[in-house]
């Protein structure tokens, strides 16, 4: 694409994991203005330093999306990479691991893309929301019942935005529904096997790269994008 991101300001919440850094890392390339929200990782973090905006962010509290909006004035796009896996393995602490994905997978992202698309319309200013959500989200896998609904629920709510947005406003919400990825949150799943299955069966080709993604994110961000409202799942067709 040309560098038509040159001089935009973006913020990337959750900009410093696995799929973070793939999306911060050609975007900076492009010479955009990027501003990188993590939570609590600052060393992970701090390599971005020299090259973008740093800002320490919690999604689930109102404080924390104000702040990673406010270092950004002259907004052109947002990136929600930020969640939190949920895993629990004791059924007795399964109401507490569902509160926590509600919190990091569905209000604080959704808050969060709503406060900036408010502020975008106030500003007058036409530009793209992208949140991510996964494959769990678009297919049936047993034992997803704390994360995946919300991030089915991240969907949904994404198209109500973008549909509340559409139009004169001119800012276009879309969500990326990644598959098995190498990179942030199935990293370690790959590395213990737990999907090798589907490579050997004929399932999958290979498994997903943190680029596969970025490059996803980076096409919805593209200023003459035509497209709102819509769910791009990059997941070498698993839920197929």
């Amino acid at each position: 694409m040309p560098d038509s991101l040159r001089g935009r300001e973006v913020i990337l919440a959750g900009g410093a994991g696995g799929i973070g850094s793939a999306i911060t890392e050609l975007l900076v390339a492009e010479g955009a203005r990027v501003t990188v929200g993590y939570r609590t990782n600052r060393d992970r973090a701090a390599r971005w330093e020299a090259s973008t905006t740093v800002v320490q962010a919690d999604l689930t509290t109102e404080a924390g999306r104000i702040r990673l909006l406010d270092a950004s004035p002259a907004l052109y796009a947002v990136v929600v990479l930020a969640g939190d896996p949920a895993r629990v393995a004791d059924p007795e602490r399964i109401e507490s691991a569902m509160q926590r994905s509600h919190d990091a997978n569905y209000l604080g992202p959704i808050l969060f893309a709503r406060e900036a698309a408010r502020r975008m319309h106030a500003a007058s200013t036409p530009g793209a929301i992208v949140l991510l959500s996964t494959m769990q989200a678009n297919a049936l896998f047993p034992g997803s019942t704390v994360y995946a609904a919300q991030k089915a629920a991240i969907q949904h709510a994404a198209r109500i935005l973008a549909r509340e947005y559409r139009g004169a406003a001119n800012i276009r919400i879309n969500v990326v529904s990644p598959g098995i990825t190498a990179a942030g949150m199935a990293e370690a799943s790959i590395a213990a096997g737990k999907y090798d299955r589907f490579v050997q069966d004929g399932t999958l080709a290979r498994f997903g790269r943190a680029h596969d993604v970025a490059r996803a994110i980076r096409f919805f961000l593209e200023p003459d994008n035509y497209i709102t409202g819509q769910v791009l799942c990059v997941d070498g067709g698993i839920t197929l």
